[in-house]
């Protein structure tokens, strides 16, 4: 499963954020640094307007979406890299995370202290990744050490290993962010063993009050971050953690007419969830019976058997063939056997590469 660890310094409203995100009020809001000590988890659907379409045309019993793991991670501070406050922790886990969702303060309140005594958020910014590339700068160091060894004694792998490191090294000492370097596909894929954490695609949620929310574009807070998150290859999303948390509380039906009175048109929520599964190149094909309508999560690109082995192994080991109609197609047409009198349905083998929107009937046997 998909894992996103949201991060920031304290007070910016990372736990009320996480709130809002699994519609559950248990992480701690609280005034105070260190307010979340244990990271909390939390599994969170991703928004999929056609589940439900689908159930109604097939009467399935239940649906299943797709789902992301957010995990809300300590407050970082100064000297995080050193182990001051809680970094050793922080550190530890969001390195076992896929993405970052930063956290940042982009709104002006006296009543909510700030640790640094004022916002900035490109301060802020700034604060957590140095923290992140000072841990990988010296990750990095230590793997060069064994990388030079290897490579002088002939071992092409550590050969390459060394390039990359000479690649990187720089610009961690820069200050800048390991993703922010330019790789090939094969080096993007030994970078991944090296576990870096400022190599993690990154969201900046700017976090904003419910006033900026319907113009964010006049807040300067976050013309900054966006400014700063174009040069640094990653995304912003404009959220109100507050107004979300609020959200939460409310009935389905009852949303969009909230967030209609407070000029936004969809859920930062919903945005968040769907930028994170588009930064991750991830994608949903589709399966629907009478049992249940689910959404699979693969990687773009991934084809049909691999595809079929997220269902289950013995599906992917025994693959004949699949049966592909599309969302829109079936939707249309209103039933199978009618996509198929149409010709809309294809039977396709081990070497198709799935589609956004597919929905599949895998063939196989063992």
């Amino acid at each position: 499963m998909l894992r996103a660890g949201i991060v920031g310094l304290p007070n910016v409203g990372k736990s009320t954020l996480f709130n809002a995100l699994t519609a559950q009020q248990n992480a701690l809001a609280a005034n105070y640094p260190f307010a979340t000590i244990e990271p909390n988890v939390g599994t969170v659907p991703v928004p999929d307007e056609r589940l439900q379409v689908l159930s109604d045309l097939v009467k399935a019993k239940k649906i299943v979406p797709a789902t992301i793991e957010f995990v809300d991670i300590a407050g970082l501070v100064r000297g995080a890299s050193k182990g001051e406050g809680l970094g050793n922790q922080f550190l530890a886990t969001i390195r076992e995370t896929d993405t970052i969702v930063q956290v940042v303060r982009c709104f002006e309140d006296e009543n909510i202290v700030h640790v640094e005594g004022s916002v900035n958020p490109l301060r802020d910014i700034e604060t957590i990744q140095l923290e992140l590339v000072l841990a990988d700068l010296a990750s990095v160091e230590k793997r060069r050490d064994k990388a030079q060894r290897a490579a002088k004694s002939g071992n092409k792998e550590g050969k390459a290993e060394l390039d990359i490191l000479d690649k990187i090294q720089p610009i961690l000492e820069e200050g800048r962010p390991a993703r922010s370097v330019d790789f090939t596909d094969d080096e993007r894929a030994l970078v991944k063993q090296f576990f870096l954490l400022s190599s993690k695609p990154t969201i900046f949620a700017a976090n904003v009050d419910e006033n900026s929310l319907s113009n964010s574009s006049e807040n300067p807070h976050v013309r900054a971050v966006q400014d700063f998150a174009a040069a640094e290859n990653a995304e912003v999303v404009v959220i109100c953690a507050k107004l979300e948390e609020d959200l939460g509380e409310l009935a389905p039906e009852e949303r969009a007419e909230f967030l209609k009175d407070v000029g936004v048109e969809s859920s930062g929520v919903d945005r968040l969830i769907k930028s994170a599964y588009r930064l991750l190149g991830l994608m949903s094909f589709l399966t629907a019976g009478e049992i249940e309508v689910r959404a699979w999560t693969i990687p773009v690109g991934t084809k049909a058997p691999q595809a079929a082995g997220e269902i289950h192994s013995d599906i992917e080991r025994g693959f004949i063939r699949a049966e592909i109609v599309g969302y829109e197609d079936l939707i249309r047409v209103g039933t199978r056997t009618a996509a198929r009198e149409k010709g809309l349905t294809r039977l396709e083998g081990k070497e198709y590469i799935m589609q956004e929107g597919d929905i599949a009937d895998f063939r196989f046997n063992v």
